[in-house]
């Protein structure tokens, strides 16, 4: 089951980003991870961008390593996304692969 199958309203936004840049959402209860996750949902919720969210995350055809700038969680999505504990291994093509 996906991210943005167990998460619903606004807050499915940071979900369905994470999703999309590779980050698995679970790995949030790790302690070293925590705020991050914490602050990430915080400023999701907060954002007056959503509505440009949602059409970016609906226009991207493949797995990206960068949020929009636009973003106000642009630059803790990409901390997490070089974090190797939590982002998935991504081929040469440029696509997740999921184990």
């Amino acid at each position: 089951m996906s991210a943005t199958a167990t998460h619903t309203g606004e807050l499915a936004l940071i979900y369905q980003m994470m999703e999309h840049l590779g980050i698995e959402p679970a790995a949030g209860v790790l302690p070293h991870l925590g705020l991050k996750y914490l602050i990430a949902h915080r400023r999701c919720e907060g954002c007056v961008s959503k509505q440009a969210c949602q059409n970016w995350l609906d226009d991207q055809p493949a797995a990206s390593f960068f949020a929009p700038r636009f973003c106000p969680n642009a630059r803790t999505l990409f901390e997490l996304v070089v974090d190797s504990n939590v982002a998935s291994p991504v081929t040469d093509a440029g696509r997740v692969v999921h184990s």
